[in-house]
């Protein structure tokens, strides 16, 4: 190493620095790396095949990725797919062929970001990977199973990595404290609620931690030869609670929430709502879910829950944030302690299976339009002259006898009363 690379690995930021050499300083993971795991015993072996790591930033992709080269005895490339095209495949391509050919050797190619592949930078390398020129290690944030084409996924293995627990960021900040590439130089003394303080904004994220670590390090004065950081420090370095969300755990954080929704339970909705928008989720997103919800999950138990929504979701569109925030939670905990009833999705659903599947659907003769036609239609019963309902069929004829909507015994739904026929087809429906 150069004088300017020494350089260069000296003032690097304090996460690139702290960055782990070994397995054994590699720091969470264990279902993946632990003893005696595949991916650990593959890597000591030096025999590991094409393999893809994703997850949440942070978590140790990149570093697992380099530890890996520093122990294989084959050639190594790194590429970032955001900055590397075709051309740049082929030419890495090119020279692994000639060093397998010349020496038996395969070329580890490390590829950041590797989501970003479009489809033809991804088929440049399928032949590579089959032949064993290329041994490919792709890192990504995104669900390679949706991300990724197939042709590439199926060629590789695939190992997902989890966001770091606390103890895991615990011992991260501690090595920096203690380590020579870190602060081992320096006197310092950080206070247990710092400490924590800095583990629960960093989200999971080891890269997040050091960095608000550091930051609180070089911007605070000794004291008597001692750097002091106490939890006012910390709060001041840090930008609140940090939340590394990748597609994956945006899905599974909204369908929490929605299965809140349905499931009565205001605490957990409200939960989910504020930490999707903290992750940066649009709050006209979760009220139009909420929307949704009104009718899917509460329907004509409450009717007013949905107007209760629709105003949610105007309020913050028009208000914005936070003043709309307020509105919108007074949404949810109304829709959550709603009576709650499906029947107006479950009778959508039955309409449209006999949409698609009823053969001779016309209309019937009594309900045609008569202002274009010469005969008259006389059969049709206008039921204001009724009283305001009168029995008569409205469905085509192949299915004037099927039922679709059928009043809950929750909530005001209960109250609703079918007509005597329609009630009669019911009881049929359920003798069947």
């Amino acid at each position: 190493m150069d004088l300017f690379e020494q350089t260069l690995k000296n003032t690097a930021p304090l996460a690139e620095r702290m960055r782990p050499t070994s397995l054994d300083e590699f720091v969470g993971q264990k279902n993946i790396v632990g003893k005696n795991s595949l991916l650990r015993r593959a890597i000591m072996a030096d025999k590991l095949g094409s393999c893809i790591f994703y997850g949440p930033p942070g978590t140790g992709k990149t570093t697992l990725a380099s530890i890996i080269a520093k122990s294989t005895n084959s050639d190594f490339v790194a590429l970032n797919a955001v900055s590397s095209g075709v051309g740049d495949v082929k030419k890495v391509i090119d020279n692994a062929r000639h060093q397998k050919e010349v020496t038996g050797r395969s070329t580890y190619l490390l590829l950041d970001e590797c989501h970003r592949w479009n489809k033809a930078q991804s088929d440049s390398m399928l032949e590579a990977i089959e032949k064993g020129y290329i041994i490919f290690i792709g890192s990504t944030t995104e669900n390679p199973f949706t991300s990724m084409t197939r042709a590439i996924v199926s060629r590789c293995k695939i190992f997902k990595f989890e966001m770091l627990s606390r103890e895991d960021i615990e011992n991260v900040i501690n090595r920096a404290l203690t380590d020579k590439r870190g602060f081992a130089d320096l006197k310092i003394d950080l206070s247990k609620e710092a400490l924590d303080h800095l583990v629960l904004t960093s989200g999971g994220d080891a890269r997040v931690a050091l960095s608000g670590l550091e930051l609180a390090v070089l911007s605070t004065p000794a004291k008597k030869g001692t750097i002091i950081i106490d939890l006012t420090t910390a709060k001041q370095c840090t930008q609140g609670k940090f939340i590394s969300v990748d597609t994956d755990l945006y899905y599974d954080m909204l369908s929490a929430f929605c299965k809140s929704l349905r499931g009565s339970d205001a605490d957990a909705a409200l939960y989910w709502s504020q930490r999707l928008i903290n992750a940066g989720c649009d709050p006209l997103l979760i009220a139009r879910r909420l929307v949704a919800h009104s009718s899917e999950d509460v329907g004509l138990a409450n009717s007013q829950a949905l107007v209760v929504s629709v105003s949610a979701m105007t309020a913050v569109e028009k208000m914005g944030i936070p003043e709309g925030l307020i509105p919108l939670s007074h949404a949810i905990i109304y829709v959550c302690m709603s009576p709650k009833s499906n029947s107006v999705v479950v009778a959508m659903d039955e309409a449209k299976k006999d949409v698609e599947s009823t053969f001779n659907d016309a209309v019937p003769d009594h309900l045609k339009n008569t202002n274009y036609l010469n005969e008259k239609r006389d059969k049709y019963k206008y039921p204001h002259n009724y009283g305001g309902y009168v029995d008569q069929q409205y469905l085509p004829n192949e299915i004037a006898d099927h039922i679709y909507y059928v009043p809950s015994e929750n909530g005001n739904e209960k109250s609703i009363r079918l007509p005597e026929k329609k009630l009669q087809n019911i009881n049929k429906k359920n003798k069947k």
